[in-house]
């Protein structure tokens, strides 16, 4: 039987990652991801919200990245799969804790957390095992006329800016 276990959540980290290595030297960071569901009460009109937050560890050179990168606030996506570990506390009761491990993760903003108005660009900067940072520029890398114009096919769409804000997750 096929299975999957696949986790996708777009949010702001709640803090800085935390950054530690294994005793065999490997790199691993934890922080955690908040999102948010709103709707309106059929009965009262008022609108809702309710927040939930996802741990999340990040292995390798992504988890230096991160700590280098991602920083408190700043809106993430995280892709990766979920795992469940489960202990018995100091009380004799079993615990589990259900964490995200990212496989890749998007940074949605500038470096410094914010919006892209004030980090100049309309992309967002992506970190993956394959692609530790990709520095994300505006190119014009169209070919422009003799007189410096660009020829009708060779024009960029003009796209509409999105507002982080306005998504409803």
């Amino acid at each position: 039987m096929f299975s999957l276990n696949r986790a996708m959540v777009i949010g702001n980290a709640t803090k800085d990652p935390e950054m530690r290595y294994t005793p065999n030297g490997q790199a691993v960071a934890s922080f955690a991801v908040a999102t948010n569901r709103r709707w309106t009460n059929r009965e009262t009109g008022e609108l809702q919200e309710q927040v939930e937050f996802h741990d999340i560890v990040v292995w390798g050179k992504m988890a230096e990245n991160a700590s280098q990168y991602l920083k408190k606030g700043a809106p993430v996506y995280i892709e990766g799969r979920l795992q469940t570990k489960n202990w018995e506390g100091q009380d004799g009761v079993k615990r589990y804790r259900t964490e995200i491990v990212a496989e890749n993760f998007i940074l949605l903003g500038s470096r410094g957390g914010g919006n892209y108005e004030k980090s100049g660009t309309n992309e967002p900067s992506r970190v993956a095992p394959e692609n530790p940072i990709e520095e994300v520029s505006k190119s014009d890398d169209t070919k422009s006329d003799a007189d410096g114009k660009k020829s009708d096919e060779e024009k960029k769409p003009e796209t509409e800016e999105i507002d982080i804000d306005e998504i409803p997750f």
